[in-house]
């Protein structure tokens, strides 16, 4: 029956108006406990509406949907609708919970949470379910496994709860403090005073925590102390129920009188903005519970406990349902829709696996690898028919099987034991015992497992080329040292390291890097956002540039790819688990980062103006005024028009970065092979026509309409997603290569049918001069689709031709060339962004790039082009047919890159450094409390300027972000498996020659956004507070402002003098030409030994004693200065290697003796005491 929530006419219902309907109507719910207040939205009263009638069904008008019993007996005690999935939840008196699931209220789980005190509070979480009870705090999953039981003090008498934040919880009831818990720690990390009888009910708004106490009055606490600031003492007896809503508090409660407490009719409401009362509601009714739905009005639903007695209420987040519990243990659901949802965004509810025991699939005994666990067996103590007599049967243990020989190879013997590494040839601690010698080519380690689309019924296994298996870096003691990068990569190019949270998208970087005209426009950006994505890609890919076959790493990219707040938005910023353990969809990941990237770079590059930051900056040589190059290349200008069925259309002009693959309906179930070719479904893509229902500003109201879209302006570079996410498309692509192969195999001579396979000497006459002079083996055939070539010809009534353009064709028509004048276009496959689909690894992506001339030409001095494929650091030349062989069994298509025929002669590909000697003037600090008195360097001037061949001191310091992830081997070694993550904290660069030596120029503080996990202070001098600009006293500035100082001395040629600068570069992310770094660490240093410390080498050449309690950066930029005028004066600028070696010599002899350990200072040293530090102070 329905009745609108909020009108008073409900009040006076009469069951006889409604016959037909009373069974729907649970008699327990007693609808005129409903009734209607209305509030203006500026907090002022309005006068009770008059009672009515009868009941009018309208819009906003609840009805009851379902109801349902939960405990037959056992009273209701609270309610909880899930906000995170379709489930409503109920706490019995009894302390059962029950939960149903969507608006049918289908009982999902039920389970015991107290033995025997009631539930008095529910709280959905991501993960479980938080219940209160008297003295118990309760984290259960949805299914009823407990995850964490918290036991309060048995004096303790609890009775509501309130989730701050994703990990706090406030707990309150009737004793004179709140508890605050820690949900990760589940711990008491506060306790907040109040006074008795305590606290009952708890609310939250951005400004207050609201808490009802039992003696009638409301407290308003401040959100970071829990300090009363106002007061409201609404009834004289008891508080039952408020809520908050805007600027308005409304309560309801009892009031004392001579008999005794009584339900108080006139509801007390407060606004907020004036912290004061205003004119009381009077309800016809006697009010238990109230809320706000401010789904429609600013309107206020009252619930009365006369009748059945209501024991809860609660109102779903969607404000679609509203759910009562009674004291005989019903539950009511009503509605305002027939099918309402309780959550605007509602995730899947995982159910119950369904029994199959009555449907299981035949089980063929004659597989060997068939797994016995299949077989159903009921539980039973009795003798089972294949339980037979010890007479007849004897046992026979498996025969184990045999070591790897690798173990055996690589084996040390202590004693009778022996360890050795473990080759990872096979899962920990789980050996697969093989029943048959024959078997070894089911090894389920040296093969891949099914892929998780293209599933058939026959269990196949599908290897993955070793190239596209997923590369990890082995660390060893020395770190990457002695890690081999050579024998992944022998070409000159770079390739990117794995390593780095969110490294996915490696391979979309090689993508742009390598396309050109993108190369050479971000490399010529620079603007003043601390965090622009276009300007720390160009430092990435002027690394790449500079790079001869050593990988680079985009941590700084990475870094401020974090911080986008549309990237996080969109899901692209991955947990580190789940990219290890590859729960990420890594396909769907990447094309959604595609275009994130692209749209990003345009709006970046829109932003023309001259960086004051970053002075001389100027724009970009591509760029017109207004105008984005990244819109130029990408962009395809559109008309998409609605045309209605009532004949009205209606035209709007848009533009896109990309297309996605539509492919035609119905495609899987066509087993035929019909051909289709890709030129046509990409026109189906990019003209694509749809039917949907739009506005009709003709009808004024939604109508079916048929929308299109026609291209006005085709892209210089087409990007293409493919959207293989479903069993759907593989099965499209997979049907479309079979059909391409047979046609292959006609179109070269031969006739195919379902049950002829070729011979060898078929395939020799098919490549013989008489058949044709490019005839491509059978393998090149296989699992190919997609074209190198499209040729696109725009009509004249905005339509789009495209085709299929083949190396036939060249030859037949001659060379293909775009005509731009009559719209004709040849567009060349450039790049493949591919999902390698392995189980063991939890997959990855790489790319197939066809790299051009100009970077042939760069790096190895040939011009000539070369597909690629780039795998993280594991660049390899490949034959471009296998650019466009997909096997969709672990080989699936994500990206594709065509490019318009000789695009690069269309843009300007002239690289200007945008980085000026300004930018190692003087600059503000970030640091609000810093004083000129401690500044600790001086910027250089004009005439200081350095030129090429200067020598600089550099020493750079660095916090830890995350730890080093590391297992303990059986033979007691460490083996690490994640490196931790370092953030520079600290860079000083000192003057290496002039008046000012010694003197420092830069001494920058790194600010960061990231937690830190360790300051490292004992080894970096970082302190708590130094890199926080709030509170921090030191020259605080960002790391792109630093960074392009350093980037500014690499680019003018100067060069740097450090001891371990190896691991400082590889942390700031700088890629420095190895003439231009003097480390001393290796000037001191003999082939084969260890390396020597620099505090060693100061105390022993120098004298000095340095970094005793804590590091410097500036006094150890200065010390490696003064030893390396210390080696060229011992090895007379390098001319006496032989004398010099004897001096190292003596060194290790003296180190040895010393265990390498500097004695302790009687009257300690440092270089802040020599003559060179006085001028400092002096300056």
């Amino acid at each position: 029956m329905n009745f609108e929530v909020l009108d008073p006419g409900l009040a006076e219902y009469a069951p006889a108006m409604h016959s037909a309907l009373d069974p729907v109507l649970d008699a327990h719910l007693n609808p005129s406990l409903l009734q209607n207040v209305e509030l203006d939205p500026e907090g002022v009263a309005l006068e009770a509406l008059p009672v009515q009638e009868s009941v009018h069904i309208m819009e906003g008008v609840y009805s009851e949907l379902h109801s349902v019993v939960a405990e037959v007996g056992v009273p209701v005690s609270v309610s909880h609708f899930d906000l995170h999935e379709e489930m409503l939840w109920v706490g019995s008196h009894g302390g059962h919970a029950t939960s149903f699931f969507g608006p049918a209220l289908e009982r999902y789980s039920s389970f015991q949470v107290n033995g025997s005190d009631d539930i008095r509070q529910i709280q959905s979480l991501e993960n479980g379910i938080l219940f209160l009870t008297k003295n118990n705090l309760k984290y259960m999953a949805r299914g009823g496994l407990i995850i964490f039981d918290y036991l309060l003090d048995e004096s303790e008498d609890m009775h509501s709860l309130l989730l701050t934040d994703s990990s706090t919880l406030l707990v309150g009831g009737l004793q004179n403090h709140i508890l605050e818990i820690d949900l990760n720690t589940v711990q008491e990390t506060q306790k907040y005073a109040v006074e008795t009888p305590g606290v009952t009910i708890m609310r939250q708004t951005n400004r207050f925590f609201f808490c009802g106490h039992t003696s009638g009055k409301v407290s308003l606490r401040d959100l970071r102390t829990f300090k009363v600031e106002h007061e409201f003492d609404a009834f004289s007896g008891s508080l039952s129920d408020f809520d908050v809503h805007g600027n308005l508090l409304a309560t309801c409660g009892f009031s004392s009188r001579l008999t005794g407490l009584a339900c108080d009719r006139f509801l007390k409401v407060y606004d907020l903005r004036m912290m004061r009362a205003i004119t009381p509601l009077q309800v016809h009714v006697d009010p238990a519970f109230l809320r706000f739905i401010p789904t429609y009005t600013s309107r206020l639903a009252i619930i009365s406990q006369s009748g059945p007695l209501l024991m809860t209420f609660d109102v779903s987040a969607s404000k679609q349902a509203l759910a009562f519990g009674d004291s005989e243990g019903c539950v009511h659901l009503w509605t305002d829709s027939p099918e309402p949802s309780f959550n605007p965004y509602s995730r899947e509810t995982e159910f119950a696996l369904p029994c199959l025991v009555d449907s299981l699939p035949p089980l063929d005994w004659s597989q060997d690898l068939l797994p016995l666990s299949l077989i159903p067996v009921p539980l039973t103590t009795d003798t089972l028919l294949s339980d037979w007599p010890a007479a007849n049967s004897a046992p026979a243990p498996r025969r184990a099987p045999p070591v790897d020989a690798e173990i055996l190879r690589t084996m040390k013997k202590v004693g009778f034991i022996g360890y050795a590494p473990n080759p990872r040839t096979r899962l920990r601690n789980q050996i697969p015992y093989r029943l048959k010698e024959s078997d070894s080519e089911f090894d389920s380690f040296s093969q891949v497992t099914e892929s998780p689309i293209g599933r058939e019924e026959e269990p196949h296994r599908h290897m993955v080329s070793k190239k596209y298996r997923k590369v990890t870096i082995k660390y060893s003691k020395l770190g990457l040292e002695d890690f081999d990068f050579k024998h992944y990569n022998k070409t000159l190019f770079a390739g990117l390291e794995p390593h780095i949270p969110n490294a996915y998208c490696n391979c979309m970087i090689q993508v742009l890097y390598f396309l050109e005209p993108v190369r050479c426009l971000i490399q010529n950006h620079l603007c003043q956002k601390e965090f622009c994505l276009a300007c720390e890609l160009g430092f990435l890919f002027h690394m790449l540039d500079l790079s001869r076959g050593d990988p680079c790493q985009g941590s700084n990219f990475l870094r401020a790819f974090r911080t986008i707040p549309e990237a996080s938005a969109l899901g692209l910023i991955l947990a580190d688990s789940d990219e290890a353990s590859g729960k990420g969809n890594l396909a769907r990941l990447i094309q959604r980062w595609n275009r994130f990237i692209l749209t990003q770079l345009h709006q970046d590059l829109q932003e023309l103006e001259v960086p004051q930051a970053y002075r001389g900056a100027g724009g970009s040589s591509f760029c017109s005024s207004g105008d984005s190059v990244i819109g130029q290349l990408f962009s395809c200008e559109m008309e998409n028009c609605s045309l209605c069925r009532c004949g009205s259309e209606t035209v709007r002009a848009s533009s896109t970065l990309l297309f996605t693959l539509s492919y035609p309906e119905g495609s899987n179930s066509d087993k035929t092979g019909k051909n289709c070719d890709f030129a046509q479904v990409l026109k189906r893509s990019i003209c694509l026509e749809q039917n949907t229902q739009a506005w009709c500003d003709n009808c004024e109201k939604y109508q079916p309409t048929i929308q299109t879209r026609n291209i006005c302006h085709l892209p210089d570079i087409l990007v293409i997603n493919c959207e293989v996410n479903s069993l759907k498309e593989a099965d499209f692509w997979r049907m479309q290569a079979e059909v391409a192969f047979k046609i292959a195999i006609k179109k070269h001579g031969g006739e195919i049918s379902k049950n002829k396979e070729f011979a060898l000497a078929d395939w020799k006459e098919l490549g013989s001069p008489e058949g044709m002079l490019m005839c491509p083996s059978i393998e090149e055939l296989k699992n190919v689709w997609l074209p190198f070539s499209i040729r696109m010809k725009m009509t004249k009534n905005k339509g789009l031709d495209v085709c299929n353009w083949t190396d036939g064709d060249e030859m037949q028509w001659g060379p293909a060339r775009a005509d731009e004048e009559h719209g004709v276009y040849v567009y060349d496959l450039m790049a493949t962004v591919v999902h390698i689909l392995d189980s063991r690894t939890g997959g990855s992506l790489v790319a197939h790039i066809k790299v051009g001339e100009t970077y042939h030409q760069r790096k190895e001095g040939v011009t000539h082009q070369q597909w690629y494929l780039f795998n993280d650091f594991l660049i390899e030349p490949i034959d471009k047919h296998e650019a466009v062989q997909f096997d969709m069994n672990w080989k699936v298509p994500a990206i594709l890159y065509y490019i318009k025929r000789n695009l690069n002669s269309k843009y300007n590909l002239n690289i200007k450094n945008p980085i000026e000697a300004s930018v190692l003037l003087a600059e503000a600090s970030l640091a609000r409390k810093q004083r000129k008195t401690h500044t600790t360097f001086i910027p250089l001037m004009l005439n200081e300027m350095p030129q090429v061949g200067d020598l600089v001191g550099l020493d750079a310091e660095f916090v830890t972000l995350n730890e080093e992830e590391a297992e303990l081997r059986s033979d007691g070694t460490k083996s690490t498996i994640k490196p931790s993550q370092m953030s520079v904290a600290r860079i000083t660069c000192v003057r290496g020659q002039g008046p000012n030596e010694g003197i420092p120029f830069i001494d920058d503080y790194i600010s960061t956004q990231e937690q830190v996990v360790d300051y490292l202070t004992q080894y970096s001098g970082i302190k708590p507070g130094d890199l926080d600009a709030k509170i921090s006293s030191k020259h605080l500035t960002t790391l792109k402002s630093t960074y392009l100082k350093l980037r500014f001395l690499i680019d003018i040629g100067v060069k740097f003098v450090g001891h371990g600068l190896q691991k400082d570069f590889r942390v700031i992310n700088l890629m420095v030409p190895k003439d231009q770094v003097l480390d001393t660490v290796y000037l001191f240093h003999m082939p084969r030994k260890r390396m020597i410390s620099l505090r060693f080498l100061a105390w022993y050449f120098l004298d000095l004693k340095i970094q005793g309690e804590t590091h410097d950066s500036i006094e150890d930029a200065r010390t490696a200065l003064q030893l390396y005028r210390k080696y060229l004066e011992l090895s007379k600028n390098g001319t006496e290697p032989e004398s010099f070696h004897k001096v190292l010599k003596g060194l290790y002899e003296k180190g040895r003796k010393m265990d390498w350990k500097v004695p302790e200072p009687e009257g300690q040293t440092s270089p802040k005491n020599a003559a060179v530090f006085s001028s400092v102070l002096a300056l």
